[in-house]
Protein backbone atom coordinates (compact mmCIF):
# COMPACT_ATOMS: atom_id res chain seq x y z
CA UNK A 1 0.00 0.00 0.00
CA UNK A 2 2.93 2.30 0.56
CA UNK A 3 4.59 1.59 -2.41
CA UNK A 4 1.35 2.21 -4.44
CA UNK A 5 0.75 5.63 -2.47
CA UNK A 6 4.49 6.73 -3.52
CA UNK A 7 4.31 5.78 -6.98
CA UNK A 8 1.20 7.42 -7.44
CA UNK A 9 2.31 10.37 -5.79
CA UNK A 10 4.99 10.43 -8.16
CA UNK A 11 2.95 9.87 -11.26
CA UNK A 12 0.94 13.07 -10.12
CA UNK A 13 3.62 15.01 -9.71
CA UNK A 14 5.17 13.87 -13.08
CA UNK A 15 1.59 15.20 -14.28
CA UNK A 16 1.77 18.68 -12.80
CA UNK A 17 5.20 19.33 -14.32
CA UNK A 18 4.24 18.44 -17.38
CA UNK A 19 1.78 20.98 -17.75
CA UNK A 20 3.70 23.47 -15.85
CA UNK A 21 6.47 22.87 -18.70
CA UNK A 22 3.53 23.00 -21.65
CA UNK A 23 2.33 26.58 -20.17
CA UNK A 24 6.02 28.11 -20.50
CA UNK A 25 6.83 26.42 -23.53
CA UNK A 26 3.94 27.96 -25.24
CA UNK A 27 4.23 31.42 -23.37
CA UNK A 28 7.85 31.01 -25.02
CA UNK A 29 6.82 30.42 -28.74
CA UNK A 30 4.42 32.39 -28.31
CA UNK A 31 6.67 35.20 -27.19
CA UNK A 32 8.71 34.38 -30.06
CA UNK A 33 6.81 34.34 -32.76
CA UNK A 34 5.44 37.89 -31.81
CA UNK A 35 8.92 38.97 -31.83
CA UNK A 36 9.60 38.28 -35.18
CA UNK A 37 6.60 39.62 -36.28
CA UNK A 38 4.84 36.54 -37.28
CA UNK A 39 1.68 36.57 -35.65
CA UNK A 40 -1.41 39.11 -36.76
CA UNK A 41 -2.74 41.65 -34.58
CA UNK A 42 -6.16 39.34 -34.58
CA UNK A 43 -4.57 36.64 -32.94
CA UNK A 44 -2.57 39.00 -30.76
CA UNK A 45 -5.84 40.29 -29.57
CA UNK A 46 -6.82 36.91 -28.48
CA UNK A 47 -4.23 35.79 -26.13
CA UNK A 48 -5.48 37.54 -23.18
CA UNK A 49 -9.01 35.83 -23.86
CA UNK A 50 -7.57 32.92 -24.18
CA UNK A 51 -5.74 32.95 -20.72
CA UNK A 52 -9.07 34.48 -19.35
CA UNK A 53 -11.20 31.28 -20.43
CA UNK A 54 -8.35 29.15 -19.32
CA UNK A 55 -8.55 30.56 -16.20
CA UNK A 56 -12.17 29.90 -15.41
CA UNK A 57 -12.28 26.83 -16.87
CA UNK A 58 -9.24 25.27 -14.87
CA UNK A 59 -11.73 26.70 -11.96
CA UNK A 60 -15.05 24.95 -13.11
CA UNK A 61 -13.19 22.06 -13.60
CA UNK A 62 -11.92 21.85 -9.57
CA UNK A 63 -16.17 22.14 -9.20
CA UNK A 64 -17.36 19.67 -11.85
CA UNK A 65 -14.20 17.19 -11.95
CA UNK A 66 -13.30 16.93 -8.33
CA UNK A 67 -16.00 18.37 -6.12
CA UNK A 68 -18.08 16.62 -8.41
CA UNK A 69 -21.17 19.29 -8.76
CA UNK A 70 -22.45 21.13 -12.04
CA UNK A 71 -22.16 24.85 -11.81
CA UNK A 72 -24.08 27.05 -14.35
CA UNK A 73 -22.75 30.09 -12.62
CA UNK A 74 -18.99 30.65 -12.83
CA UNK A 75 -20.06 33.39 -15.12
CA UNK A 76 -21.80 35.35 -12.27
CA UNK A 77 -18.29 34.60 -10.36
CA UNK A 78 -16.18 36.12 -13.22
CA UNK A 79 -18.41 39.01 -13.37
CA UNK A 80 -18.31 39.62 -9.91
CA UNK A 81 -14.57 39.96 -10.16
CA UNK A 82 -14.08 41.63 -12.94
CA UNK A 83 -16.73 44.37 -11.83
CA UNK A 84 -15.12 44.32 -7.86
CA UNK A 85 -11.74 44.84 -9.60
CA UNK A 86 -12.64 47.46 -12.01
CA UNK A 87 -14.38 49.39 -9.28
CA UNK A 88 -11.45 49.55 -6.99
CA UNK A 89 -9.59 50.67 -10.20
CA UNK A 90 -11.58 53.20 -11.31
CA UNK A 91 -12.01 54.42 -7.32
CA UNK A 92 -8.37 54.76 -6.96
CA UNK A 93 -7.22 56.08 -10.31
CA UNK A 94 -6.97 59.72 -9.09
CA UNK A 95 -4.98 58.29 -5.55
CA UNK A 96 -1.50 58.60 -6.80
CA UNK A 97 -0.93 54.71 -6.50
CA UNK A 98 1.49 53.09 -8.41
CA UNK A 99 -0.28 51.29 -11.50
CA UNK A 100 1.34 48.12 -11.24
CA UNK A 101 0.57 47.85 -7.59
CA UNK A 102 -3.22 49.24 -8.11
CA UNK A 103 -3.39 46.57 -10.23
CA UNK A 104 -2.37 44.01 -8.56
CA UNK A 105 -4.24 44.71 -5.83
CA UNK A 106 -7.32 44.90 -7.86
CA UNK A 107 -6.46 40.93 -9.14
CA UNK A 108 -6.66 40.03 -5.34
CA UNK A 109 -9.78 42.32 -4.66
CA UNK A 110 -11.72 40.32 -7.41
CA UNK A 111 -10.70 37.15 -6.48
CA UNK A 112 -11.51 37.51 -2.99
CA UNK A 113 -14.80 39.19 -3.23
CA UNK A 114 -15.74 36.26 -5.82
CA UNK A 115 -14.74 33.76 -3.18
CA UNK A 116 -16.87 35.54 -0.69
CA UNK A 117 -19.78 35.01 -3.01
CA UNK A 118 -18.83 31.74 -4.02
CA UNK A 119 -18.84 30.91 0.16
CA UNK A 120 -22.25 32.61 0.45
CA UNK A 121 -23.81 31.18 -2.10
CA UNK A 122 -22.40 27.98 -1.37
CA UNK A 123 -24.14 27.55 2.05
CA UNK A 124 -27.61 27.22 0.63
CA UNK A 125 -26.93 25.88 -2.56
CA UNK A 126 -24.27 22.94 -1.74
CA UNK A 127 -27.47 21.03 -0.19
CA UNK A 128 -28.98 20.30 -3.70
CA UNK A 129 -27.53 18.06 -6.26
CA UNK A 130 -27.56 17.34 -9.76
CA UNK A 131 -30.03 19.50 -11.88
CA UNK A 132 -31.56 21.27 -8.69
CA UNK A 133 -27.62 22.68 -7.99
CA UNK A 134 -27.04 23.84 -11.82
CA UNK A 135 -30.54 25.46 -11.76
CA UNK A 136 -30.01 27.67 -8.28
CA UNK A 137 -26.49 28.30 -9.92
CA UNK A 138 -27.65 29.72 -13.31
CA UNK A 139 -30.13 31.86 -11.02
CA UNK A 140 -27.23 33.32 -8.72
CA UNK A 141 -25.45 34.57 -12.70
CA UNK A 142 -28.41 36.19 -13.89
CA UNK A 143 -29.27 38.28 -10.80
CA UNK A 144 -25.79 38.99 -10.32
CA UNK A 145 -26.10 40.45 -13.91
CA UNK A 146 -29.37 42.67 -13.52
CA UNK A 147 -28.49 44.23 -10.06
CA UNK A 148 -25.48 45.47 -11.59
CA UNK A 149 -27.25 46.80 -14.69
CA UNK A 150 -29.46 48.83 -11.94
CA UNK A 151 -26.91 50.00 -9.83
CA UNK A 152 -25.23 53.57 -9.93
CA UNK A 153 -21.94 54.12 -8.17
CA UNK A 154 -20.46 57.84 -7.47
CA UNK A 155 -17.59 59.37 -5.80
CA UNK A 156 -17.14 63.23 -5.18
CA UNK A 157 -15.94 65.11 -1.82
CA UNK A 158 -18.33 63.59 0.66
CA UNK A 159 -17.75 59.74 -0.30
CA UNK A 160 -19.86 57.18 -2.22
CA UNK A 161 -23.12 57.86 -3.45
CA UNK A 162 -25.45 54.96 -4.50
CA UNK A 163 -28.41 54.33 -6.66
CA UNK A 164 -30.97 51.90 -8.41
CA UNK A 165 -33.01 54.72 -10.26
CA UNK A 166 -30.48 57.20 -12.40
CA UNK A 167 -27.00 58.90 -11.88
CA UNK A 168 -28.83 62.36 -11.73
CA UNK A 169 -30.50 61.24 -8.59
CA UNK A 170 -26.69 60.61 -7.08
CA UNK A 171 -26.30 64.47 -6.72
CA UNK A 172 -23.06 64.35 -7.39
CA UNK A 173 -20.69 67.61 -7.05
CA UNK A 174 -19.35 68.47 -10.10
CA UNK A 175 -16.01 67.46 -9.81
CA UNK A 176 -17.40 63.96 -8.97
CA UNK A 177 -16.51 60.92 -10.75
CA UNK A 178 -19.42 58.66 -11.75
CA UNK A 179 -17.85 54.91 -11.11
CA UNK A 180 -20.61 52.49 -12.32
CA UNK A 181 -22.95 53.87 -14.68
CA UNK A 182 -26.02 51.40 -14.60
CA UNK A 183 -26.25 49.15 -17.84
CA UNK A 184 -23.17 51.34 -19.13
CA UNK A 185 -21.11 49.79 -16.90
CA UNK A 186 -17.61 50.75 -15.91
CA UNK A 187 -16.10 53.32 -18.29
CA UNK A 188 -12.32 54.51 -18.29
CA UNK A 189 -10.63 50.97 -16.94
CA UNK A 190 -7.07 51.37 -17.87
CA UNK A 191 -6.08 47.95 -19.97
CA UNK A 192 -3.59 46.80 -18.48
CA UNK A 193 -4.00 42.57 -18.98
CA UNK A 194 -1.44 41.16 -20.95
CA UNK A 195 -0.41 38.06 -22.11
CA UNK A 196 2.08 37.88 -19.32
CA UNK A 197 -0.42 38.29 -16.60
CA UNK A 198 -2.34 36.42 -17.95
CA UNK A 199 0.39 33.25 -17.82
CA UNK A 200 1.21 34.09 -14.76
CA UNK A 201 -2.54 33.62 -13.37
CA UNK A 202 -3.10 30.62 -15.03
CA UNK A 203 0.32 29.21 -13.56
CA UNK A 204 -0.73 30.45 -9.54
CA UNK A 205 -3.83 29.05 -10.56
CA UNK A 206 -2.40 25.69 -11.53
CA UNK A 207 -0.35 25.80 -8.37
CA UNK A 208 -3.59 26.10 -6.42
CA UNK A 209 -5.44 23.60 -7.16
CA UNK A 210 -2.55 20.80 -7.96
CA UNK A 211 -1.55 21.29 -4.22
CA UNK A 212 -5.63 21.33 -3.49
CA UNK A 213 -6.62 18.08 -5.21
CA UNK A 214 -3.26 16.06 -4.06
CA UNK A 215 -3.49 16.97 -0.31
CA UNK A 216 -5.51 15.32 2.58
CA UNK A 217 -8.65 18.29 1.94
CA UNK A 218 -8.32 17.13 -2.23
CA UNK A 219 -8.93 13.51 -1.04
CA UNK A 220 -11.20 14.31 1.48
CA UNK A 221 -13.51 16.04 -1.89
CA UNK A 222 -13.06 13.59 -3.86
CA UNK A 223 -14.58 10.80 -1.42
CA UNK A 224 -17.43 13.19 -1.12
CA UNK A 225 -17.65 13.34 -4.95
CA UNK A 226 -17.21 9.27 -5.18
CA UNK A 227 -19.77 8.47 -1.89
CA UNK A 228 -21.21 11.11 -0.16
CA UNK A 229 -22.22 8.42 2.76
CA UNK A 230 -19.04 6.41 3.12
CA UNK A 231 -17.27 9.87 3.25
CA UNK A 232 -19.48 11.26 6.07
CA UNK A 233 -19.69 7.79 7.46
CA UNK A 234 -15.94 7.79 8.49
CA UNK A 235 -15.98 11.48 9.87
CA UNK A 236 -15.50 13.75 6.71
CA UNK A 237 -17.29 17.18 7.02
CA UNK A 238 -19.45 16.95 3.69
CA UNK A 239 -20.45 21.03 4.35
CA UNK A 240 -16.73 22.13 5.63
CA UNK A 241 -15.02 20.85 2.28
CA UNK A 242 -18.05 21.16 -0.36
CA UNK A 243 -17.87 24.75 0.54
CA UNK A 244 -13.78 24.91 0.53
CA UNK A 245 -14.03 23.91 -3.25
CA UNK A 246 -16.62 25.90 -4.20
CA UNK A 247 -15.04 29.15 -2.19
CA UNK A 248 -11.70 28.03 -4.24
CA UNK A 249 -13.34 27.48 -7.66
CA UNK A 250 -15.30 30.85 -7.25
CA UNK A 251 -12.11 32.47 -6.44
CA UNK A 252 -10.15 31.26 -9.51
CA UNK A 253 -13.24 32.62 -12.05
CA UNK A 254 -12.94 35.80 -9.72
CA UNK A 255 -8.86 35.82 -10.66
CA UNK A 256 -10.26 35.50 -14.63
CA UNK A 257 -13.03 38.22 -14.86
CA UNK A 258 -10.36 40.69 -12.79
CA UNK A 259 -8.16 39.86 -15.83
CA UNK A 260 -11.08 40.13 -18.17
CA UNK A 261 -12.05 43.79 -16.67
CA UNK A 262 -8.65 45.29 -17.20
CA UNK A 263 -8.41 44.09 -20.94
CA UNK A 264 -11.17 46.06 -21.39
CA UNK A 265 -12.02 49.99 -21.76
CA UNK A 266 -15.24 49.64 -21.48
CA UNK A 267 -16.77 47.15 -18.79
CA UNK A 268 -20.79 46.26 -18.62
CA UNK A 269 -23.10 43.09 -17.51
CA UNK A 270 -25.03 42.25 -20.75
CA UNK A 271 -25.77 38.93 -21.57
CA UNK A 272 -23.00 38.56 -24.30
CA UNK A 273 -20.40 39.06 -21.49
CA UNK A 274 -21.27 36.97 -18.75
CA UNK A 275 -25.00 35.43 -19.51
CA UNK A 276 -26.23 32.76 -19.55
CA UNK A 277 -24.11 31.10 -23.35
CA UNK A 278 -20.61 32.21 -21.11
CA UNK A 279 -21.45 29.27 -18.45
CA UNK A 280 -22.33 26.75 -20.92
CA UNK A 281 -19.14 27.86 -23.01
CA UNK A 282 -16.46 27.42 -20.31
CA UNK A 283 -18.50 24.19 -19.00
CA UNK A 284 -18.34 23.19 -22.50
CA UNK A 285 -13.91 23.42 -22.37
CA UNK A 286 -13.76 21.41 -18.78
CA UNK A 287 -16.30 18.36 -20.48
CA UNK A 288 -14.38 18.33 -23.66
CA UNK A 289 -10.90 18.85 -22.06
CA UNK A 290 -11.78 15.97 -20.05
CA UNK A 291 -13.58 16.38 -16.49
CA UNK A 292 -10.49 16.23 -13.76
CA UNK A 293 -8.22 17.16 -16.51
CA UNK A 294 -6.96 21.10 -15.66
CA UNK A 295 -4.55 20.52 -18.45
CA UNK A 296 -6.55 19.28 -20.94
CA UNK A 297 -9.50 22.45 -19.87
CA UNK A 298 -6.79 24.74 -20.48
CA UNK A 299 -6.21 23.45 -24.04
CA UNK A 300 -9.37 22.83 -25.08
CA UNK A 301 -10.22 26.53 -24.28
CA UNK A 302 -7.84 27.19 -26.54
CA UNK A 303 -8.55 25.80 -29.50
CA UNK A 304 -12.29 26.27 -28.87
CA UNK A 305 -11.58 30.01 -28.79
CA UNK A 306 -9.18 29.93 -31.69
CA UNK A 307 -11.05 28.08 -33.76
CA UNK A 308 -14.03 30.18 -34.96
CA UNK A 309 -11.44 32.99 -35.78
CA UNK A 310 -9.41 30.51 -37.75
CA UNK A 311 -12.13 29.72 -39.36
CA UNK A 312 -13.35 32.92 -40.03
CA UNK A 313 -12.51 33.29 -43.73
CA UNK A 314 -14.94 30.13 -44.73
CA UNK A 315 -17.84 32.50 -44.00
CA UNK A 316 -21.00 29.91 -44.35
CA UNK A 317 -18.84 26.83 -43.31
CA UNK A 318 -17.48 28.50 -39.81
CA UNK A 319 -19.52 27.42 -37.47
CA UNK A 320 -20.31 23.97 -39.52
CA UNK A 321 -16.49 22.58 -39.15
CA UNK A 322 -16.82 24.35 -35.09
CA UNK A 323 -19.78 21.84 -34.92
CA UNK A 324 -18.41 19.34 -36.46
CA UNK A 325 -14.72 19.34 -34.29
CA UNK A 326 -17.06 19.64 -31.09
CA UNK A 327 -18.93 16.46 -31.67
CA UNK A 328 -14.86 15.09 -32.71
CA UNK A 329 -13.19 16.19 -29.76
CA UNK A 330 -15.92 14.72 -27.55
CA UNK A 331 -16.47 11.10 -29.41
CA UNK A 332 -12.38 11.14 -29.00
CA UNK A 333 -12.68 11.83 -25.38
CA UNK A 334 -15.74 9.79 -23.87
CA UNK A 335 -16.40 7.29 -26.68
CA UNK A 336 -15.57 3.79 -25.30
CA UNK A 337 -14.49 2.41 -28.50
CA UNK A 338 -11.88 5.31 -28.83
CA UNK A 339 -10.88 5.00 -25.33
CA UNK A 340 -10.07 1.51 -25.89
CA UNK A 341 -8.65 2.17 -29.38
CA UNK A 342 -5.90 5.25 -27.72
CA UNK A 343 -5.26 2.74 -24.53
CA UNK A 344 -4.16 -0.01 -26.91
CA UNK A 345 -2.11 2.31 -29.20
CA UNK A 346 -0.62 4.34 -26.30
CA UNK A 347 3.07 4.33 -25.42
CA UNK A 348 2.63 2.14 -22.90
CA UNK A 349 -0.14 -0.29 -24.25
CA UNK A 350 1.89 -1.25 -27.08
CA UNK A 351 5.00 -2.01 -24.85
CA UNK A 352 2.78 -4.27 -22.49
CA UNK A 353 1.63 -5.88 -25.90
CA UNK A 354 4.69 -6.79 -26.63
CA UNK A 355 5.86 -7.96 -23.19
CA UNK A 356 2.78 -10.57 -23.74
CA UNK A 357 4.08 -11.39 -27.07
CA UNK A 358 7.59 -12.49 -25.96
CA UNK A 359 5.66 -13.98 -23.07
Amino acid sequence: MKKFGIKGTNKSIKSNMITYLMVVAVYIIVQFIIATGSMSSLMQGLLVPLCIYSIVAIGLNLCVGYLGELSLGHAGFMCVGAFSSAFFTKYMLDSGMNETVRFILAIIIGTLVAAFFGFLIGIPVLRLRGDYLAIVTLAFGEIIKNVINVLYIGKDSTGLHFSIKDSASLNLEEEGTLIINGAKGIIGTPRQSTFTVGVILILISLVVVFHLVNSRTGRAIMAIRDNRIAAESVGINITKYKLMAFSISAAIAGAGGALYAHNLSTLTAQPANFGYNMSIMILVFVVLGGMGSFRGSIIAAVILTMLPEMLRGLADYRMLIYAIVLIAMMLFNWAPKSIEWRQRHSIKGMFQKKTKEVQ
